[in-house]
């Protein structure tokens, strides 16, 4: 379904056309991609890599967060969350098992999807001091001159 670029980009509304539209390029996820392996070499959406981890922690430690739940409901001596569903405990028995899976995503996504984001990184620089801040930007400015993007302070002088 990725071949499809309504299915990875964002739909917009055009007032002008009065129609919705999907214009965008793929993001890298989205994109086949070579993989060689020891004896082959095979095409995949990195996607799909990303879905065999997930799926695979589902279906194998997923099911932990049930035993996690009911080991949390013991340690405090309850039966059930609730009684909402006779016999079942309540919705939150329900999902005992999603716990778990949860904050596995929320980290997965965060530390092998989600790239850095250069906001966050600003934001967190202007809540520093200012000696703090100028460290920073005095380090960044060397290493940028050493790296040959910016000029040496003597050229700028000559």
């Amino acid at each position: 379904m990725s071949g499809w670029l309504y299915f990875v980009c964002p739909v917009e509304f055009n007032n002008d056309s009065n129609r919705f539209q999907v214009d965008c390029e793929p993001l890298e996820l989205f994109q086949l991609q070579d993989y060689t392996l020891p004896s082959t070499t095979v095409r995949l959406y990195p996607f799909q890599i990303h879905s065999i981890a997930l799926s695979s922690f589902a279906s194998i430690i997923g099911p932990f967060g049930g035993f996690f739940a009911s080991g949390f409901k013991r340690a405090f001596k309850i039966k059930n969350f609730a009684n909402t569903i006779p016999g079942h405990g309540g919705i939150m028995d329900r999902f005992d098992c999603q716990y778990l899976m949860a904050t596995f995503v929320n980290v997965y996504i965060a530390s092998f999807i989600r790239g850095p984001d250069p906001s966050k990184v600003i934001q967190q620089l202007l809540a520093l001091r200012i000696d703090q801040q100028l460290h920073i930007f005095n380090s960044l400015k060397a290493h940028l001159t050493e790296k040959g993007f910016l000029p040496a302070l003597e050229d700028v002088m000559a």
